[in-house]
């Protein structure tokens, strides 16, 4: 069994659907269900017996040890974190109490959960981070992509409390010799993404007729990682990869807002025409966010190197499989904008809300 944490997130929620796709294995599912874990997302696996989610946080000490001694997980997936730079401006706290103090405990008992394992046990087992871009920092037009060597500098609260859970990661490797493997990713878009990051807030607001705010003049530059292309990823990593080691994932594809922005436009003109006229009418540049980061760029070279793995999806394939799920899944859409998603836990997993 593999305990995943953060597994009804948006990522974690794409990795344990994939992994309950493609393995016998079963998955212990950790999420503390705040506002963005949603477990309507996971809705096919009710009843599955290769996922069993249980609801807590992981800086609860006596939780963690109770579910590593009942299910003697094999490896840790760690996707729990608050990840909103915006949220993180405005309420700081949260985000160090879950991405650093959080990520400590889940160390800390994870360390005394492989520490007790027989020697064969203890030389597989793996605890796999799953971090971002980030943390190093903003790059200029002609600087060079992130490689797994730049210096961390981070420039807001929440890539700072990332930049520090990937510390604490290292230190317990170095420290104590836990078995550890870190990726840090590009921006993911796809299914299941809670609609306040730019591509989903794109979507649902054009639906809608409502303005699409752009921060700035819209040239801030990210690279796009298709979810499910994210998730092949750090599955070949917990495989193979070496341990001690970070990979950056990415998908090559480095693409200003703006251009996104048209783009999702232009694929709603074509799959879900407006009587009012194009869908880039409602394009709409609002006040940057402070010390918003003006280039990320993620190399990927050493992971395709050592492991072989690169994306399956370019941003034009991507994209286009995205704005479709969306446009075929209104009622998740619905359902998380009017919050009723949390009833998902009272009417689908009331029996199995804890273990």
């Amino acid at each position: 069994m593999i305990l995943v944490t953060g597994g009804a997130g948006f990522i974690g929620a794409n990795f344990v659907l994939d992994w309950v796709a493609a393995s016998a294995e079963p998955v212990l599912n950790l999420d503390a269900l705040t506002y963005a874990g949603n477990l309507e997302s996971l809705g096919s696996l009710a009843g599955n017996p290769r996922h069993r989610f249980v609801q807590g946080d992981i800086a609860d000490r006596p939780l963690l040890d109770r579910l590593m001694a009942e299910h003697r997980p094999r490896a840790v997936v760690h996707f729990a974190a608050e990840s909103h730079v915006d949220r993180s401006i405005h309420g700081p706290g949260a985000f160090i109490k879950t991405n650093v103090e959080g990520t400590f405990t889940l160390l800390e008992a994870t360390r005394a959960h492989w520490a007790q394992l027989p020697a064969t046990e203890k030389a597989a087992f793996r605890f796999h981070h799953v971090s971002t871009d980030e943390v190093y920092g903003s790059l200029g037009p002609g600087d060079p992509a992130f490689t797994e060597a730049h210096p961390f500098e981070p420039n807001s609260p929440y890539s700072a409390s990332k930049a520090a859970s990937d510390h604490l990661v290292r230190a317990w490797h170095h420290t104590y010799g836990l078995p550890v493997v870190t990726t840090n990713c590009s921006n993911n878009y796809g299914p299941y993404h809670f609609p306040e990051k730019l591509i989903p807030l794109m979507i649902v607001n054009a639906l809608a007729g409502k303005p699409l705010p752009v921060y700035g003049d819209g040239q801030q530059v990210r690279d796009w990682l298709y979810v499910k292309d994210h998730c092949s990823a750090i599955r070949e990593v917990l495989a193979r990869g070496r341990v001690g080691e970070t990979y950056n994932v990415g998908g090559w594809n480095e693409k200003p807002n703006i251009e996104i922005v048209q783009t999702v436009c232009a694929l709603l003109d074509e799959m879900r025409p407006s009587a009012a006229g194009p869908h880039a009418r409602l394009i709409t540049f609002v006040a940057d966010r402070p010390g918003h980061d003006r280039r990320y760029a993620i190399d990927a070279r050493k992971i395709e190197r050592e492991l072989g793995w690169k994306p399956a999806e370019t941003f034009e394939t991507g994209i286009r499989k995205t704005v479709r799920w969306y446009l075929d899944n209104a009622d998740w859409v619905a359902h998380v904008q009017s919050g009723a998603y949390r009833d998902w836990v009272a009417t689908q997993y009331s029996e199995r809300a804890s273990a």
